[in-house]
This record gives structure tokens, C-alpha cells and sequence, in this order.
């Protein structure tokens, strides 16, 4: 689905050039669910501003089905970390943002939004404002918003990760539910070890530095099994991307 092909990104610092990026590569297949994992200001966030058409590369072309991606596409669905709500909005306005700004009819949308607004557990709260909302609330509201846009591809930038551990946990699994009911290609970038195994068909360990690099690419076959969190396989795996997080050869 997604073709990264020898791609370089440069930034001017000061009289000095850094590189972001330099002839990286990379492939994502329809319905994968892709974790990006590596210390901070290793490049995570800025690949998926690439992926988004929100940043374009000085060199090398990204692809999206075949087709280069020369700005940002209608089916791309984007959550950030702060969630992005308007705080004049209440849940229900927020969650239908996407479909007004393409000026559909409301008739049109309007069950769809409640069928959305229901599923994420919000019916309750959906003409509350963001800040009548937990973090885990906003979060859900995000996601629906994103949603009902019917994405075929779904970037993620740590978007649980100012939540508490029993809440993101909690979404960890809708987030997991949702990947497995719409099989909807995901790309996620966390800097959680225990998040990247629990939700990653593929596991990507960038190295810290500049030019950005990967020193681990891990298939996590198991991912979406039930229980899957308590087994040994999930504990292994957990080590190993740890291992190289530090890095260690792993084993």
C-alpha cells in the first residue's frame, strides 16, 4: 500500500545542513499494522508527516497504491498526541467536524456519527465539551472524528501516551479491535515497548542519531491473540526490542 523509495528529508541548521533521512526505504502492506519505536528526535514523528503528505522529501518519491504522494490525501486518517478538538465544539460536533468541512448533508451523515459516537462509548457525553472530558474521552472523540472519515490509512503520533496506564491500556485494545474489525492499514509511532508489541504486526526500531536508520525490524505474528499480553512470546518480544532499544545484539 505504501511505497517509501529512497527518500531524503534535510533541515538548514545554522550555516550547517542535517539530515533527516537519507536513501531510506520502506514498505507497508495493506492492512498492516506498523509500530515506529526509537529514542526521541530519531525522526518517528517526521516519517509520519511524510506518510501524511503534511512534509515532502528533497529527494526520492513516497507512493500510496501506486500513485505518488504529492500532498495530503482525503482517505489518510491522522490522531496526534494533543488530539486535536475544538474546545467550542461539544463530542457530537467534534466527531462530525470532518464530514461538515466536506459540506456532506447532514441527513446523510448523521447516523453514522451516532453509530460512531455509540461504539467509542461517548452517547452519554456527546453534547459535552472537551474540557467536561477525561484524557481517555478526548482520545476516543479523536479517533471517532477520524472514523467517520472512513480512512484507508490510519497515522498515529503517541496518542496515548499522556494517559494513565489502566485507561491506555483500555485503548490499546479498542485501538487493536478497530485494526482487526476494518482491517485498516495503521502506522504508529510510540515510545512505549509493552504498546509497540501489543499492537504491531510489524515492529520498526529506529537508531538514535541523524541520518535516521532501522537497526531492528520485528514480525510479531502473535499480535491480536487472546491473552496475548500474558504469554511468554509477548514477554520475549518486549526483551528483544528492548535489547535493541539499549543496543544490545538481542537474542
Amino acid at each position: 500500500m505504501i511505497e517509501v523509495s529512497h527518500c531524503d528529508l534535510a533541515y538548514i541548521q545554522g550555516a550547517s545542513q542535517v539530515k533527516v533521512y537519507d536513501d531510506f526505504s520502506l514498505k507497508v502492506e495493506p492492512g498492516e499494522s506498523l509500530v515506529l519505536i526509537g529514542p526521541s528526535g530519531c525522526g518517528k514523528s517526521t516519517l509520519l508527516y511524510l506518510l501524511a503528505g503534511l512534509l515532502q522529501p528533497t529527494g526520492g518519491e513516497i507512493r500510496v497504491w501506486d500513485e505518488r504522494l504529492t500532498g495530503t490525501r482525503q482517505q489518510t486518517g491522522f490522531i496526534l498526541q494533543e488530539y486535536g478538538l475544538f474546545p467550542w465544539l461539544n463530542v457530537e460536533q467534534n466527531v462530525s467536524l470532518g464530514l461538515r468541512v466536506r459540506h456532506m448533508p447532514k441527513r446523510m451523515y448523521q447516523d453514522a456519527v451516532e453509530e460512531v459516537i455509540r461504539k467509542m462509548g461517548l452517547w452519554e457525553v456527546k453534547h459535552h465539551f472537551p474540557s467536561q472530558l477525561s484524557g481517555g474521552q478526548r482520545q476516543r472523540v479523536a479517533l471517532a472524528r477520524v472514523l467517520t472519515l472512513h480512512p484507508d490509512l490510519l497515522l498515529m503520533d503517541e496518542p496515548l501516551s499522556a494517559l494513565d496506564a489502566l485507561t491506555r491500556e483500555r485503548l490499546q485494545k479498542l485501538l487493536l479491535e478497530i485494526w482487526q474489525e476494518q482491517k485498516l492499514t495503521t502506522v504508529l509511532v510510540t515510545h512505549s515497548i509493552e504498546e509497540a508489541v501489543f499492537l504491531g504486526s510489524r515492529i520498526l526500531v529506529l537508531a538514535d542519531g541523524r541520518p535516521t536508520h532501522v537497526i531492528g525490524e520485528i514480525l510479531n505474528p502473535l499480535v491480536g491473540q487472546s491473552g496475548y499480553r500474558q504469554t511468554s512470546e509477548f514477554f520475549q518480544q518486549t526483551s528483544y526490542v528492548r535489547s535493541l532499544l539499549e543496543g544490545g545484539m538481542g537474542g
